[in-house]
């Protein structure tokens, strides 16, 4: 019975309320299954006429009734109070932590991307229009020279207080696409001082409606590798020659560039054509590895049907420097690049090209130089170091500095690729020489701006 049925008594009860009298007789509600609370006035104050028991469910405020206490008022308000306080610090708990998660992957995706280097605010907004006017309607006296999917001429940009410089995509050559697309893709994967930065590009049609597709880059007043081993071929002054300090550093730079590629990118970059018309030099002669038309990543998620690729279809390189194991079919590794770095090494301190007309019937630039190493190396050395560095038979300098630097190529550009060392190897190696030379130098009162470093 609930409790609105303690309402329905007798008239007569609750007639005694409404005077004010209490009945005399006693009020026997025992074993009614009423529940609720009990009225606290009339006959029910007085708890010696009023007997209730075997009513369970009933409760009381009244100090005459044997009941348990009813609920006070507002109990319920206070206990959500309660649940209210412990909830909301854990609900703003669980949002906090949800909001740092999301932040700590929007941050790992923008150092995956790469994005802060090597994107730019302008990178969506070069027309054809603008790539003309930077290069004065593409001027054969802007241009900086030929590659072998198109051209490169020096511009200036709106946007850009320097110069510029601007490779210009020959699409109707084979491969000049695909090696847009995976410059693009190396390029916006990769960030060290030792990469060339790519500012813009331009990806859109020309007047006549063809493709067009160019990448712009910082300019590098010092040019490429090759003009400064070969001034000859490039019509340049000879009187300036890189001095050993200078050859150092720049195989240190371009060592520290290809460890990068090799074992610090999440997907491994092989280079694929390294040479020294492929590393350029900044205002204050540090190297920049360039051209990455060529490059394949060793396994790559996103550009896994074509990057990762490693079979020699697609593979052209240049003559000379190109691993003997791709001629004969071996997969592309970072072996290739090594032997690619060694040649270039024994260039920087030979001055001869492995493609010189005196390596003929199986000799080679490897073999030329290792030949005469270590005793006949002053026969095989560039004459400019001879003529600087090693001035009166420093064989000190000799012996620290140069055989070290000639001995790491000799092991990088071995036949067999299990023979050579590993990029990471070769910048610990570069960088003990390196230091060498500057305490001998040091020793010697010579100061490193006397050797143009």
């Amino acid at each position: 019975m609930a409790t609105s049925q303690l309402s329905c008594l007798p008239a007569d009860i609750f007639r005694s309320s409404a005077y004010g009298v209490t009945p005399s007789k006693e009020l026997n509600l025992s074993f009614n299954d009423f529940e609720g609370p009990v009225p606290s006035g009339g006959s029910f104050s007085n708890g010696s006429i009023v007997c209730v028991k075997g009513n369970h469910r009933l409760c009381s405020n009244a100090p005459g009734l044997i009941l348990p206490l009813c609920p006070e008022l507002g109990s319920k308000g206070k206990d959500k109070s309660v649940v209210l306080k412990t909830m909301i610090p854990i609900a703003f708990s669980c949002v906090l932590v949800f909001f740092l998660c999301l932040l700590d992957v929007h941050i790992k995706r923008r150092k995956e991307k790469n994005g802060s280097e090597h994107s730019s605010m302008h990178m969506d907004k070069l027309s054809y229009e603008d790539i003309a006017r930077a290069t004065n309607g593409f001027s054969l006296v802007q241009l900086l020279g030929l590659g072998s999917f198109g051209s490169v001429y020096k511009g200036n940009l709106p946007f850009e207080d320097d110069p510029v410089a601007i490779k210009v995509f020959n699409l109707r050559r084979y491969g000049a696409p695909s090696s847009f697309i995976a410059e693009c893709e190396v390029l916006r994967n990769t960030r060290h001082r030792n990469l060339v930065k790519v500012i813009s590009l331009c990806s859109t049609v020309d007047p006549t409606g063809s493709d067009f597709k160019a990448l712009v880059f910082h300019y590098m007043p010092n040019g490429s590798l090759d003009r400064w081993l070969h001034p000859e071929d490039h019509g340049c002054d000879k009187r300036r020659f890189l001095s050993l300090c200078e050859r150092i550093n720049i195989a240190l730079d371009v060592a520290y560039a290809l460890d990068y590629l090799h074992n610090q990118c999440a997907s491994p970059v092989i280079h694929c054509d390294l040479k020294p018309s492929n590393v350029l030099l900044d205002l204050k002669m540090t190297a920049h590895v360039s051209d990455f038309g060529l490059a394949k990543f060793m396994c790559a998620s996103s550009f896994e049907g074509r990057a990762s690729s490693t079979s020699l279809a697609s593979l052209k390189g240049s003559i000379g420097y190109i691993a003997p194991e791709y001629g004969m079919g071996g997969p592309i590794s970072k072996k290739g690049d090594v032997y690619s770095y060694g040649v270039l090494l024994l260039e920087m301190f030979t001055g001869k090209r492995p493609t010189d007309k005196e390596f003929k019937d199986g000799l080679s630039l490897h073999k030329h130089v290792d030949t005469k190493f270590p005793q006949g190396t002053a026969e095989i050395l560039d004459p400019a170091i001879l003529q600087s560095d090693l001035l009166g038979g420093n064989l000190e300098m000799m012996q620290t500095c140069v055989l070290p630097m000639i001995k790491v190529g000799l092991l990088c550009s071995m036949a067999s690729p299990q023979g050579r060392l590993g990029m990471g190897q070769v910048s610990t190696e570069i960088l003990t020489v390196k230091r060498v030379f500057h305490e001998l130098c040091s020793r010697n009162g010579v100061s490193s701006l006397d050797k143009y470093c």
